[in-house]
């Protein structure tokens, strides 16, 4: 179940505990530290290994804001290099050179 406004502000790290994590969903997660210190993640994996992409410290990347790059980060990810704008107007341009 994805994470509340209030469920951030209220995220705490036992102290026994090096850090706690908090799922929301998309594979983002925020890392609350014993200290209190608050940290956006998103965790993905490449070629079968586990990677993870820092987003920002909450409060300042707002829970909304994390979702809105967490989707931004999956949408680049899945978008072959071939289709970007680059490519096309390359290609575009090589074709008109030929002309």
């Amino acid at each position: 179940m994805p994470l509340t406004d209030a469920e951030c502000r209220n995220a705490v790290c036992p102290p026994y505990k090096k850090q706690a994590r908090v799922a929301d969903s998309g594979g983002m997660y925020l890392q609350v530290s014993p200290a209190g210190s608050k940290r956006w993640f998103l965790k993905y994996r490449v070629d079968g290994k586990e990677k993870q992409l820092a987003i920002g410290s909450y409060p300042e990347v707002s829970l909304n804001a994390a979702r809105k790059a967490r989707d931004a980060a999956k949408l680049k990810a899945s978008t072959p290099a071939a289709n970007t704008f680059k490519a096309t107007a390359l290609e575009w341009y090589d074709i008109k050179l030929e002309s």
